[in-house]
């Protein structure tokens, strides 16, 4: 699969999407080598643009046919206007560089098909599901980039990807909800007495608590897995897992007692930095 030559603004391009709407991937990327930083920018701007197209239309056929580009992308049907494409040239760049698979983009795409639709999400397992073909595949990808992988580097990156995904999950409420846009299982809702409605108008009741606590708790229990396993892969990897150590703040600020779910409360990118920084210098991933 060859991407041409790309637009020689794409990789600035890439950078700025990805500083902008997804900056802990963005700072993770400051602590790998120049060429897996270009790929891994490719990546991550591949996503952004995926998860974005939920915001940017107002009816679900739009985001279908934007969603059928990419696939037709993977499956070799679109060639001249990919190279004028800059994400998508970076992202053909970047699969060639580095031998990417192409399918699990492809099902990535798929799975956030759901994402244009109302339709709650019915179990724990299928939020499971989704969150593997999403978040876990963006770091399975991503040790890709960045040393040969491993059944260890899957089974890390699948935790991984549970983790982050669950703990965005209850971050991103207050804007869902105001979609009318439901993540949290509904049986896990119907579990605790939680109605939809309630969640839907904002409502701040001890059933809903008890679902979020819940949510967070398997949160923790993954990020938990994922942080041990560290150990199990080689240290050129870890580097892909540096958000993890966001996940762990988000997930202590979530636990705050008194926090209100239906206020936003965006981490400051210093803080982001900060956070970072602080575990690429820790033991977890350098020893």
């Amino acid at each position: 699969m060859s991407s041409g030559a790309p637009p020689p603004d794409s990789v600035a391009f890439c950078a700025d999407l990805v500083r902008r709407h997804d900056f802990p991937r963005y700072a993770a990327t400051l602590f790998v080598p120049a060429r897996e930083r270009r790929a891994l920018l490719a990546l991550y701007a591949f996503n952004v643009e995926i998860v974005r197209v939920r915001d940017q239309v107002s009816q679900p056929l739009p985001g279908e046919i934007r969603f059928q580009w990419w696939t037709d992308l993977f499956s070799g049907l679109v060639h001249g206007s990919a190279e004028g494409n800059p994400v998508a040239a970076e992202l053909l760049r970047a699969i060639r560089d580095f031998n990417l698979p192409v399918e699990p983009l492809s099902l990535l795409v798929e799975e956030h098909q759901f994402d244009l639709y109302n339709d709650p999400m019915p179990t724990m397992a299928a939020l499971e599901g989704y969150l593997a073909a999403t978040c876990s595949v963006l770091f399975d990808l991503a040790a890709r980039i960045l040393a040969p992988t491993s059944e260890a580097v899957e089974h890390l990156a699948r935790h991984a990807g549970l983790a982050q995904g669950i703990a965005q999950v209850i971050v991103n409420l207050p804007r869902d909800a105001s979609h009318r846009q439901l993540f949290l299982p509904q049986q896990v809702l119907e579990s605790h007495g939680c109605r939809m409605e309630d969640v839907f108008a904002g409502k701040e009741t001890p059933n809903l608590r008890a679902v979020l606590e819940q949510l967070a708790g398997e949160a923790r229990r993954h990020l938990t897995t994922a942080l041990s396993l560290l150990a199990d892969v080689p240290a050129a990897v870890r580097p892909a897992f540096l958000p993890l150590s966001q996940v762990r703040a988000d997930l202590e600020r979530l636990s705050q007692p008194g926090r209100n779910p239906f206020a936003l409360q965006p981490t400051s990118r210093l803080r982001t930095l900060w956070t970072l920084w602080r575990a690429s210098r820790s033991r977890e991933f350098t020893k």
